[in-house]
Parts: C-alpha cells; structure tokens; sequence
C-alpha cells in the first residue's frame, strides 16, 4: 500500500465516508452539520483536525462497556490497517491520574498539542458519564416552573 498524506486522504474522505453523520437544518439560518462516528473523534465532528482516517497522529477517547474510559491512539507501524491501526490505553485510575496520563502521552510527547482541551472536555464528560452509569453520582431532576407541584 502507498503511503498518502493527511491532505489527501481528507480530501477524498471529507464528503463521502461511512462514518459521516450529515443534519441538515430546517432553515437556511440554522444551516446544516456533519457528524463524524470514527473511533479516535475526539469532537464527533468531520473536520480535518479531529480526523481519525486523515491524520498520522490521533488521540481519541471512549467510554467501554464497564463504564470506563480507554485512550486511542494511532500507531505508526501499521497505519494503512484499519483494524491494527489503532492501539487503545485503558484508563482506570481516578480523575487527576488519567487527566494527568492524557497530557504525558498528547502534549509531553508533542503528539497533538492541539487537541489537548478537547480531549480533557471530553474525558470530563466520560468520567460524569460513567459515574451516573455506576450510580455513583444522581442524576439531575428537572427542574419544574413556579405553581407546578
């Protein structure tokens, strides 16, 4: 298989791509959006930045099925095999540990400076996540207007 670059494989994999979700708005203010479901999106957006297909370098993280979270990352030996091409971290430490296990291997490594905020936003909403899925934190009534009982 050939090696490609990143600019490329966007280009090709922009508009046309299993994983891409489009919502088209109702008007023409509100406008329409693409979503993307590939496993190292950080954002779920089909953008260049957040690419999982069109970058080399990737960090993504997940939620699994026992309610933890897993860190993605892209490996270098095998990038043309979808299957082999990423390699998965588990993250089963508290809070602070796997926050600080995110920043040493993305920004320490200079892997993807620029996904830091997004992949810390993200591991924050993983970590809420998975509490209200073990029962460890309540979930949020909601909140009713004056004069209902």
């Amino acid at each position: 298989m050939v090696a490609c670059s990143d600019s490329l494989v966007w280009e090709l994999t922009k508009n046309n791509s299993c994983f891409l979700k489009k919502k088209n708005g109702h008007t023409k203010r509100s406008g329409k959006i693409a979503f993307s479901t590939e496993k190292a999106n950080l954002t779920s957006l089909n953008q260049h930045k957040y690419s999982g297909l069109a970058n080399t370098k990737v960090a993504g993280l997940n939620c699994t099925e026992d309610n933890r979270a897993e860190l993605v990352v892209k490996t270098a030996s095998k990038p043309n095999q979808p299957k082999k091409a990423y390699a998965t971290i588990p993250m089963n430490k508290d809070f602070r540990r796997v926050e600080s296990a995110i920043r040493k291997t993305t920004v320490d490594n200079f892997y993807r400076r620029d996904l830091e905020s997004a992949a810390l936003a993200k591991l924050t909403k993983v970590y809420q996540a998975n509490r209200r899925a073990k029962g460890t934190k309540k979930v949020v009534p909601c909140k009713k207007g004056r004069g209902t009982l």
